[in-house]
């Protein structure tokens, strides 16, 4: 009996060794770390590509956002044209229903704004008719009532042009609008005896000085003449001659 409770006593003292176990449990702990860094991994991977699917989406709803803004733009470039048009369409209906403007009344207006020769309204009409009698009753008229008058318009050539011009000039450019050689006439005896005075007030508001040397002389001369102030006005002036 003694020796079967020696031998109980050794089997208790043994190591119990449980199937499935490993003696090196810290190293197993340290195992069990190496699959989650796979799986982080793997959720990395997945968060990449969400985010490559995101930004894919983002790129096809900004080329959406494009697209819809060129739209945008060409329509807003075909309502403008469709606008003009509309408005060049009701320019011409109301231009269409205007009344017929008579040949009198575009004379009147011209005379209106200054005067004019008979021979010039007579050109500045000609385009709008087809009749030439129809246009030589209506200036008749017009120098009739009073409207039209060529001695009034030689009178407002004097009036712009002499203060700057010799008769030279303001002769020629009454010719040019073919007022009455009488009259012609009359304005020149009238410019001729102002002539040397109106030369002069020219000549000093641009010179004011005689010349020095023959060449200075020349200018001075050349100045006057293409203002139409005569030779003999001329050489007056450069001499110094204050009488007529």
């Amino acid at each position: 009996m003694p020796a079967k409770s020696k031998s109980r006593t050794k089997r208790s003292n043994s190591p119990v060794i449980r199937k499935g176990r490993s003696a090196s449990a810290p190293e197993a702990q340290h195992d069990t770390g190496r699959p989650r860094d796979g799986l982080d991994n793997g959720q990395n991977n997945g968060q990449e590509s969400r985010g490559a699917r995101e930004g894919e989406r983002g790129f096809r709803h900004s080329g959406h956002d494009v697209a819809d803004a060129g739209a945008d733009r060409f329509e807003r470039t075909s309502d403008a044209r469709a606008a003009r048009s509309a408005s060049s369409r009701t320019a011409a209906t109301a231009e269409s229903r205007r009344p017929v403007r008579s040949l009198k009344s575009r004379a009147l207006a011209y005379l209106s704004r200054r005067e004019y020769s008979r021979a010039e309204l007579s050109r500045k009409l000609m385009p709008f008719v087809d009749d030439v009698d129809a246009l030589e009753a209506v200036l008749d008229a017009l120098v009739g009532e009073g409207w039209l008058s060529d001695a009034r318009f030689a009178e407002s050539v004097i009036h712009r042009r002499a203060a700057r011009l010799g008769t030279t000039r303001i002769v020629s450019e009454l010719r040019r609008h073919a007022v009455d050689d009488t009259l012609i006439e009359e304005v020149n005896a009238q410019l001729r005896e102002t002539e040397l005075t109106r030369a002069r007030a020219v000549w000093e508001k641009k010179y004011g000085q005689l010349p020095a040397t023959p060449a200075e002389r020349a200018r001075q001369a050349r100045f006057l003449a293409a203002r139409g102030f005569s030779m003999s006005i001329i050489g007056k002036i450069l001499k110094g001659i204050d009488e007529a």
